[in-house]
């Protein structure tokens, strides 16, 4: 099973759109604001982002993978649906 970290913030229209769009696909992800807890926040540059939604994909013993911004073909393609 894999893991889905969600990095958002408050009034980010793509967010939005991916979160409806990983709850329509039955995907359980984790959401992570990075403007409620400055650690997310410091996560999410760590993973070489400055923009919200950023999405880490990863499962025992694989890579993550990181995708920034919205992207249905790229989810699709990472989460194998």
């Amino acid at each position: 099973m894999k893991q889905v970290i969600v990095y958002t913030q408050p009034g980010c229209g793509a967010c939005q759109a991916e979160k409806a769009w990983l709850q329509d696909k039955g995907v359980a992800f984790e959401e992570r604001n990075i403007r409620s807890n400055a650690a997310w926040l410091q996560e999410l540059v760590e993973l070489g982002s400055r923009g919200t939604p950023t999405t880490v994909i990863g499962g025992e013993g694989q890579e993550n993978q990181v995708l920034i911004g919205f992207d249905s073909q790229k989810l699709s393609r990472n989460l194998n649906i």
